[in-house]
């Protein structure tokens, strides 16, 4: 298993998370392997539906700019 050295880590983040790890009855390296493994895919499914709604947004049709609006086309459907 790889080691994960973290610097210059805040003294108020530091705390939160020692009392997540103790309320979770955790150490602090599982706390935050926990935290990381969450963190990550929280990340992946972001880019996922960003990936899905940009697909969707490719698909969407838009009409030529020479094409007749709606008005002009119910006219023409009523004089036939």
């Amino acid at each position: 298993m790889s080691t994960l050295h973290v610097r210059s880590v805040p003294e108020d983040l530091y705390t939160r998370v020692s009392q997540l790890a103790q309320a979770s009855n955790r150490s602090l390296s599982a706390q935050v392997v926990t935290m990381l493994y969450e963190a990550i895919d929280n990340e992946e499914r972001l880019i996922s539906t960003r990936q899905a709604l940009s697909a969707i947004r490719r698909r969407r049709f838009t009409p030529p700019a020479t094409a007749p609006g709606s008005e002009q086309l119910l006219r023409e459907d009523r004089q036939r």
